[in-house]
């Protein structure tokens, strides 16, 4: 299809001699990218940055395995193909009375991005065409996403994949950077922030993790793709201090002497705890990527969870300590509900999380990882949206991460973002695509080692929990309840 063309604010800035170069990426495999300079993010610099797709695209020309196996999956999938259509709504729905027309947006989002990467492994200009064709569409007319509270999902979910589609093609002589950023603030980080704010009018515990975590990575994403460091600053402080169940103690409450931490999610069912997982590991590799190692954080707390999760959807026995929830709306309604044990599980089934996860811990920092190694393995090659099903759960997360993720052994184990240190990069162009990215050298320090379809449950809203050594009041008038006294606590929670 076709899109009305206008010069973006980027372009704009170029033809002056004001546009700011990209900041370049570590060239050593171990090395974390550098935040920009200044107020500005570094760009390519979602879930993956200009040296990734160089990688990628170096591996599958070389005919590397397990790269060739990833970009196949890729190809094959019905929303990579270059001709596909998009159909832009005004207004999406999920949830309530009104028409549920969101699977329309996620096929679109997941073909916009699944064009782009293709264009950047394999040069194919028309993928690049394809990809911004459909980012204009929706940009043009999109301007609000309504429902119930699964609205709440909706632009947390198809808002962080939004963003990272973009910023694959944010380059493209064609591609309107400016309305995009709009619609992206506006329709979709507006939503989320007022959601990790507010909870819909709910206590503060009523919302599983995922919830939390879906809107986090939109509000990440959204703050680093407009340049927004406000809203970054509020992403990353949320990860590690917010009161809702998306902070990373309150997801992983208890951490094991076996080295495990439980996932509190766990409690529930197996879809949404694999889903949870993908998406902190998301956000903790955006942030990554602008030189914030999330990764790490609390003795790599989320190294423990995700260990613990694999381990767990691989049949194997887990811990888990028996917590109560609260749930309900000050005023309206409030009950609890007790999660005992972990549950059961479905070794075979899948998820595209993995990839991401294990690559992280076992090839850029060095550690070891052996449930997240298992379970990669086993989930490889990994495809992505369309390929887990039709229903909203196979679109969770964007996906492909054999191709886009598989890492050669950092020489140089956890070497750490250095917040601050700066590169260059060659900028992209105009013309029918943006140019492939390429790697520059940028400084890092070194440090030594230390879901299932969501549609089909309808509206969460009366969900939430308490976990806490003692009694403990946080916001939304929640008492907690923790009846295990390992819990690594800070004066936050």
């Amino acid at each position: 299809m076709h899109a009305t063309r206008q010069i973006s604010r980027r372009t704009m800035l170029k033809a002056t001699g004001a546009a700011a170069g990209t900041v370049g990426i570590g060239a050593g495999v171990g090395a974390a990218p550098a935040a920009a300079a200044g107020t500005s993010f570094a760009h390519p610099g979602l879930l993956h940055t200009g040296a990734d797709l160089a990688r990628m695209a170096a591996k599958v020309k070389a005919g590397a395995s397990p790269y060739t196996a990833g970009y196949a999956k890729l190809t094959a999938n019905r929303h990579a193909q270059s001709g596909w259509t998009a159909n832009p709504q005004a207004v999406v729905y999920r949830g309530g009375a009104a028409p549920q027309n969101y699977p329309t947006l996620y096929n679109d989002i997941h073909a916009a991005y699944q064009n782009a990467l293709r264009y950047h492994v394999s040069g194919d200009s028309a993928h690049a065409d394809t990809a911004v064709a459909i980012l204009n569409a929706w940009s043009a007319r999109l301007t609000a996403v309504q429902g119930s509270a699964d609205r709440f999902l909706l632009a947390g979910l198809q808002g962080y994949q939004a963003a990272n589609a973009a910023e694959l093609v944010r380059d493209h002589g064609d591609f309107d950077l400016g309305r995009f950023q709009e619609m992206q603030s506006k329709v979709f980080g507006k939503v989320s922030d007022n959601f990790l704010a507010q909870h819909n009018g709910a206590f503060t515990s009523n919302y599983w993790p995922n919830w939390d975590l879906a809107n986090m990575a939109c509000v990440l994403a959204t703050g680093i793709f407009c340049d927004d460091k406000a809203q970054v600053t509020r992403a990353v402080d949320y990860f590690k201090h917010g009161a809702g169940l998306g902070a990373v103690k309150n997801a992983i409450p208890v951490v094991y002497d076996d080295g495990l931490a439980e996932w509190l999610e766990a409690g529930r069912d197996q879809g949404h705890s694999l889903l949870g997982v993908g998406l902190m590991g998301t956000f903790c590799e955006m942030a990554w990527n602008q030189g914030i190692d999330l990764y790490g954080y609390d003795d790599n707390r989320f190294l423990k969870g995700a260990q613990y999760v694999a381990k767990w959807s691989m049949g194997g026995k887990v811990s888990y300590t028996a917590n109560t929830r609260r749930k309900g709306a000050p005023g309206v309604w409030s009950g609890s509900e007790t999660a005992a044990a972990a549950a059961g599980v479905d070794p075979n089934f899948q998820r595209p999380i993995w990839a991401m996860i294990a690559n992280h811990y076992t090839k850029r920092r060095g550690l070891s990882a052996t449930y997240l190694t298992q379970i990669a393995a086993k989930s490889a090659p990994e495809g992505g949206g369309g390929d887990f099903g039709p229903n909203s759960g196979g679109y969770d997360q964007l996906g492909f991460g054999t191709l886009a993720f598989t890492r050669d052994k950092s020489s140089t184990p956890t070497a750490a973002p250095k917040p601050g240190a700066s590169g260059s990069a060659p900028a992209s162009g105009g013309g029918s695509g943006p140019r492939p990215q390429t790697a520059a050298t940028a400084s890092a320090s070194v440090s030594p080692a230390a879901g299932g379809d969501l549609a089909a449950t309808g509206s969460e809203d009366v969900v939430g929990w308490a976990a806490a050594a003692g009694v403990t009041a946080v916001a939304g008038g929640l008492l907690l309840l923790r009846r295990r006294d390992r819990v690594r606590r800070d004066g936050a929670q």
